[in-house]
């Protein structure tokens, strides 16, 4: 059981990186698309019915990417005390987090 629950407890870390990087890069790309309209001199569209979550004024803003990374080591220790992940994947973890 024990192993499961560490198979399980490493899933969730993967797929929750992979959901933020996901995310990172999708309002990159948005950002980078709306500076290109800009540049170009591309008619705005009108707003959409339902307007879109609130980004964050620059993509690349430092704070928003170490809030992530936060959260991401927050939820890996919860994850340790819990006891299912050791120590040596622990801290693997951690080191793909903070790069």
């Amino acid at each position: 059981m024990p192993g499961l629950l560490r198979g399980v407890a490493r899933t969730a870390a993967v797929a929750g990186t992979a959901t933020a990087v996901s995310n990172r890069v999708s309002r990159r790309q948005q950002g980078r698309w709306a500076r290109q309209e800009v540049q170009r001199g591309a008619p705005q569209q009108p707003a959409p019915a339902v307007a879109p979550p609130p980004v964050a004024s620059d993509p690349l803003d430092p704070a928003d990417s170490m809030s992530i990374k936060i959260d991401q080591l927050k939820e890996l220790g919860d994850l340790k005390a819990e006891g299912a992940l050791t120590e040596a994947e622990f801290a693997e973890q951690k080191r793909r987090i903070l790069g």
